[in-house]
């Protein structure tokens, strides 16, 4: 676990944090995360109190959008390294969260 502090304006790199899940509890501020619903940016706001989940693999980014207010939250890992993997976008592919797609769907129930 712990806390990061997110500039305003901030914008980090479109990126994926390989097989950790990670749990995002916001402290403070207004911070913006950004994931692909098909091929259309979804923009999940959140504020003081809100929680995030983003599964292993799944490329997404963080936004501070305000001018002037710091972000804090709260991370928690299930890994204890500090896995983060830059991609050129969130369209890059990733084979692993094909793979792992491909698995949970086979496993599925018809």
């Amino acid at each position: 676990m712990g806390e990061s502090h997110v500039g305003p304006g901030m914008i980090s790199a479109d990126h994926h944090h390989g097989e950790a899940e990670t749990g995002i509890y916001v402290v403070s501020g207004h911070p913006v995360f950004v994931f692909l619903e098909g091929d259309v940016e979804r923009r999940v706001e959140t504020g003081p109190g809100d929680y995030m989940y983003v599964p292993p693999y799944v490329p997404h980014r963080e936004e501070n959008p305000s001018p002037d207010e710091e972000a804090v939250v709260v991370l928690a890992r299930t890994t204890q390294e500090g896995i983060v993997v830059n991609l050129p976008s969130l369209r890059a592919a990733v084979p692993e969260l094909d793979r792992m797609i491909g698995e949970l769907s086979t496993d599925q129930p018809r």
